[in-house]
C-alpha cells in the first residue's frame, strides 16, 4: 500500500510563489529563495522577478500569496490554504 505524498494530502505542492515580495521556490515541502527562473512541465515559466509566461503566451506578475504549482496551474494561498484561481475568481464574482 502506497502512502499519499505531502502534496496530495494537503499540504504545499511543489512550485513558485511569491512571499513577501520575494520568489520562492517549494520543494520538497521546503521553502527556498528561486536562484533561476523555471520552467513548468506545461512549458509555462516563472522569472525570479515574479513575471509568469503562461503556456498560451500571456504574462502576468504574480501578485503576494500566488503560487505557480510545477505543472503550470496557478494558485493562490488563503487563510492558509491553497485555492486553485478559476476558484477564486469564482468566488469573487458572487457579490
Amino acid at each position: 500500500m502506497k502512502s499519499k505524498s505531502m502534496a496530495q494530502s494537503g499540504m504545499m505542492k511543489d512550485g513558485t510563489m511569491m512571499k513577501n515580495g520575494k520568489m520562492m521556490m517549494m520543494k520538497d515541502g521546503k521553502m527556498m529563495p528561486m536562484t533561476q527562473n523555471m520552467t513548468m512541465s506545461d512549458g509555462s515559466m516563472c522569472m525570479m522577478d515574479g513575471t509568469c509566461k503562461m503556456k498560451d503566451g500571456t504574462t502576468m506578475k504574480m501578485k503576494e500569496g500566488e503560487m505557480m504549482t510545477m505543472d503550470g496551474k496557478m494558485m493562490m494561498m488563503k487563510d492558509g490554504k491553497m485555492m486553485s484561481k478559476d476558484h477564486m475568481s469564482k468566488t469573487k464574482s458572487k457579490m
